[in-house]
């Protein structure tokens, strides 16, 4: 087949690195254009350094409007101004990173109806689609704990979620919370119970339990290390652990990049990776359920990438057969 012609906006910042390591190696892609007005004319390879000797674009500030997939790498509420702006294609696919069109209030944008972008969740819809929201990075870790539970209407008592994010999740425009000085040997958190992801995450969750009515407690903190989620998740559950392992086992058993392990967890499992692995742990009547990913990759880029796979009949796998750093 030919290859798949994309073009990515705001090709400066840290998932639009990513989005470019994968394309670059993946077996069905072209790069066509990278869009930052900032960096127009200059090397891709002066912000991105590591693809020096990899990658020869430059940066560009004009589109190819008929180009095959768009991906929005944008700050949040951007998308929309810049498609506003932007005319493509009726045939360009488009995967908007950032926020704008994940709730179902917001999905249905100039006539363009865009579907939520979780694999694990979704995937038929996704393959159909022409338009996708990919998820949040503490959303997608989030999710994927509590899916499968909800999926069998087991989530009847509040959840509580303490997550910790990499330095990466804040992206690349420094605040007084990014710099070095003040994120090395540091520990912080931020919008308790007020994370604007929480609402995909409810959403998904009544998707798959209507009557789900309980508090979602999500305390989200800041960790002094630069990429990877390590969410904990615990709330009421009857069964014993030998239940809810066949349970997670049984809804993620075609899932390409979701595994149930029965061993401690660690982040350094899932950094470099587009996996999510989980652990189930059973403590009187309560469920701790131990969720990580890398929040650039299955968070981030690596689902977009696989959810550009599924919109184009591709493996699902295609591009992202990575190797996580152990050490």
């Amino acid at each position: 087949m030919e290859k798949i012609k994309v073009g990515i906006i705001g090709g400066a910042g840290y998932t639009a690195g990513e989005l470019l390591r994968l394309l670059i190696h993946h077996p069905n892609t072209e790069i066509d254009f990278v869009f930052s007005t900032s960096n127009a004319g200059n090397k891709i390879s002066k912000v991105h350094q590591d693809l020096v000797g990899s990658l020869d674009l430059k940066f560009t500030d004009t589109v190819n409007p008929n180009i095959d997939v768009l991906f929005l790498c944008l700050g949040h509420g951007n998308s929309v101004k810049f498609l506003q702006a932007n005319l493509f294609s009726e045939n360009t696919k488009i995967i908007d990173l950032g926020n704008d069109f994940r709730l179902k209030t917001n999905k249905i944008f100039d006539g363009k109806t865009f579907v939520y972008g979780l694999p694990e969740l979704q995937k038929e819809a996704i393959a159909n689609a022409n338009y996708i929201a990919n998820p949040g990075c503490f959303a997608t870790a989030i999710q994927l704990g509590l899916l499968p539970l909800a999926d069998s209407g087991l989530l009847d008592y509040d959840i509580h979620v303490n997550a910790v994010t990499g330095a990466t999740g804040a992206g690349t425009s420094l605040s007084a919370t990014t710099h070095y000085t003040w994120r090395d040997n540091n520990f912080s958190y931020y919008k308790p119970f007020t994370h604007q992801h929480l609402g995909e995450i409810n959403q998904s969750i009544k998707q798959l339990q209507d009557d789900f009515s309980s508090d979602l407690l999500f305390m989200p903190n800041r960790g002094n290390f630069s990429r990877g989620i390590f969410a904990t998740i615990y709330t009421d559950f009857s069964g014993s652990v030998e239940d809810a392992i066949s349970l997670y086992k049984s809804y993620y058993t075609n899932a390409k990049f979701t595994f149930v392990s029965e061993e401690n967890l660690h982040l350094k499992q899932v950094v470099n990776t587009n996996k999510c692995l989980i652990h189930l742990h059973k403590h009187n009547n309560k469920l701790l359920i131990t969720s990580i990913i890398d929040n650039l990759l299955k968070g981030a880029s690596g689902q977009a990438i696989q959810n550009m796979n599924l919109m184009f009949g591709l493996e699902e796998t295609a591009g992202l057969g990575l190797k996580g750093t152990y050490f």
